[in-house]
């Protein structure tokens, strides 16, 4: 299927085998979802703890808007089934069937221990960065930055336009067109239904990953990159003035607000790269510029992620009290600001964070290979700081969701052995308190996500009113144990090997003996995309393994 996207045109194949279902869904007013649910209800006291909800029934979701329109947990039967059709007055729609009583029914398979999950949201992703997934060397952060990061980002820019003044997504190299059209499509394969996304300083290529995020159907905020201080920045990769940066991020916003006018799946977000990468004129623009809209744009940044990099920023802002100061400072800590890492924020960095209202994206997974350090993510939360998950490709090794979660639980758990974390704390001993059990990883993974980009009443959960971003997961089959394996006859051979009766999917073994809380369990810490059979967002099927 070839999608037309804004002036330039991309093959996106994983959409191909979509179109019935889609265009089916699209007919009817309704689609119908029938089966296992499980999702994080919302809590309404940080003293609360998360715990995982199941439920088996139906719900649906209206093809106008995309949002849940109800549900009823006591349709357990096919008999119970029929009579809620029945009492909606609805019939199940055939074909190419139109009607405004038909409607479109999707089930989850019990047999294939398969549920309904809410789309994982990643607060902090590298776009541009995703071709050096894996590739750290064996430096820290600032000296990965100018091996690794800074030249691929480069890459990005139109030859013909060395200074930046283009707008067109035509203009994007192709190579940089294939990376976005490749991060955009793997990490709705992992369940990722929203991203805010870091771009490059380059506005055709900003423009192209919003198009391409867009034209796959994934919720985005995109942030095309500014810096521009030329003691900290290559002279190949660098905004030449704070206004030039300020013209061309302008141009990015209105291209974005052109292409998604409501803002319905793609909006704008102003990306300060980090404090050190700008000029004071740079941040307190940046910060005048978010606040000139209505409402007011969201804004992304990292802080505090290495001491080094803490460090620096002390000499480079000398009168700033501290990282979170050189921010406050210049109007970029808003209710509507996404922090990555904090690894080392203090605690009075902390206060203002949270009376600033700016949100925390937890990293652990770049965190760890990149040497960072261990976030305090239970002191953030028992503080009332808001905190989400990121995968942060590409110091991040993987664009999974699901692989940060459980590297969060990891970190969690290596907590009380950090000097840092003991005098924080004053605790010398663990508790247990610091570790963050599946429910939390989840939690943080959806909902926790939702409130970092400020969407925690729209999705993230299966609430009446919420928007349909989800997934479903299947587990696979448990292996029929009444018959032994050496007996068993298999059920196809192939290249004269032969292959062993349809069970697990991917890394996920089950063994009829679990509760499906264990099997949630086994899930967050051995699935993978294979487990990932179609993604939605906005109640479209964005997604399919199939």
């Amino acid at each position: 299927m070839i999608l037309n996207i804004a002036k330039f045109s991309v093959v996106a194949p994983a959409l191909c085998m979509c179109l019935a279902l889609l265009d089916a869904c699209m007919a009817t007013p309704y689609t119908v979802y029938r089966g296992t649910f499980v999702h994080l209800p919302r809590l309404n006291s940080s003293s609360v703890k998360p715990e995982l909800a199941r439920y088996q029934g139906v719900l649906w979701v209206s093809s106008e808007d995309g949002r849940i329109k109800g549900y009823d947990w006591q349709v357990r039967d096919d008999a119970s089934f029929q009579s809620f059709l029945s009492s909606h007055g609805w019939t199940i729609a055939e074909g190419n069937e139109n009607s405004s009583s038909s409607v479109v029914v999707i089930e989850s398979n019990d047999e294939r221990n398969e549920f309904f999950f809410p789309g994982f949201i990643d607060t902090h992703i590298h776009a541009p960065q995703f071709p050096n997934i894996g590739l750290f060397g064996s430096s820290g952060l600032l000296d990965w930055l100018n091996e690794y990061t800074f030249p691929v980002e480069a890459s990005f820019g139109a030859k013909s336009d060395p200074k930046n003044q283009d707008t067109n997504p035509k203009d994007t190299p192709p190579e940089a067109l294939r990376v976005y059209d490749e991060v955009v499509a793997r990490t709705l394969a992992h369940g990722t239904t929203c991203a805010s996304y870091f771009a490059t300083i380059h506005v055709p290529a900003t423009n192209a990953l919003a198009a391409l995020c867009h034209s796959h159907g994934q919720r985005a905020f995109i942030g095309r990159v500014c810096m521009d201080n030329p003691d900290q920045c290559p002279s190949y990769y660098i905004d030449q003035s704070a206004e030039e940066g300020f013209n061309a991020t302008k141009s990015t916003i209105d291209y974005i607000q052109t292409l998604d006018p409501d803002g319905t799946l793609i909006n704008p977000i102003i990306t300060p790269r980090f404090a050190p990468s700008c000029s004071n004129e740079s941040l307190e623009g940046l910060g005048k510029l978010a606040a000139s809209y209505s409402p007011p744009l969201h804004i992304q940044t990292h802080i505090c992620e290495t001491l080094d990099e803490i460090a620096l920023v002390h000499q480079l802002f000398p009168e700033a009290a501290s990282y979170a100061d050189v921010y406050d400072k210049a109007h970029l800590l808003t209710n509507r600001t996404i922090l990555a890492h904090g690894v080392h924020l203090t605690k009075d960095e902390r206060t203002l964070v949270r009376e600033r209202g700016s949100k925390v994206a937890h990293c652990p997974s770049s965190n760890s290979a990149l040497g960072s350090g261990l976030a305090p993510v239970r002191v953030m939360l028992d503080e009332g700081l808001t905190v989400g998950l990121g995968t942060d490709v590409s110091g991040g090794y993987s664009p999974s969701i699901l692989e940060v979660a459980r590297q969060a639980a990891l970190v969690s758990r290596l907590l009380a052995y950090s000097a840092e974390y003991q005098e924080m704390t004053g605790n010398t001993t663990s508790d247990g308190s610091e570790k963050l059990t599946v429910d939390d990883a989840l939690y943080l993974a959806t909902r926790g996500g939702a409130a970092v980009v400020d969407m925690p009443d729209d999705i993230g959960g299966f609430d009446q009113g919420m928007i349909w971003d989800a997934q479903l997961i299947e587990l696979g089959a448990v292996q029929n144990n009444t018959v032994s394996p050496l007996d068993a006859a298999p059920v196809r051979s192939l290249a004269g090997r032969t292959l062993p009766m349809s069970g697990p999917v991917g890394n996920v073994d089950l063994f009829g003996n679990e509760t499906w809380q264990e099997q949630i369990q086994k899930w967050m810490w051995s699935g993978d995309d294979r487990n990932v059979k179609n993604v939605w967002v906005q109640g479209k099927l964005v997604h399919t393994r199939d």
